[in-house]
């Protein structure tokens, strides 16, 4: 899988499953012979079609196993540095909501909480 994040004001932008009503990073599945890039592009362009993302650079690969559900996890996640448009989602089947919001205080997919806590950690009170 691919993910994308980016900060704007302390906010990312995210959307929200209409399935389970879970927040994510938008991104998906790699196809067969697609690389990560590309999925990443694709499926953002499939997710938010008015979005436009600028020079992605990879921040990093995890491969791990999901504790609660036992689910191998394989994310490659980029880091976009511009992102501009409107939202606008496209695949309304899977997704009901896209938004910039803080990265704090959401009910979010165990990846999308991984990938929040390394990239923004809590700060000490």
């Amino acid at each position: 899988m691919a993910k994308s994040s980016t900060a704007r004001k302390g906010r990312v932008l995210l959307v929200r499953s209409r399935s389970d009503r879970l927040w994510m990073f938008p991104g998906g599945r790699r196809r067969v012979g697609e690389s990560e890039r590309k999925c990443l592009r694709r499926e953002i362009g499939e997710e938010l079609p008015k979005i436009k993302l600028g020079p992605v650079k990879l921040w990093k690969e995890v491969k791990a196993k999901n504790r609660q559900s036992g689910r191998k996890m394989s994310d490659a996640i980029f880091v976009a540095t511009k992102v501009s448009g409107r939202l606008k989602i496209g695949d309304k089947q899977a997704i009901d909501k896209a938004a910039w919001c803080k990265p704090r205080g959401l009910r979010l997919t165990p990846t999308s909480r991984y990938i929040r806590d390394k990239l923004f950690p809590k700060q000490p009170r």
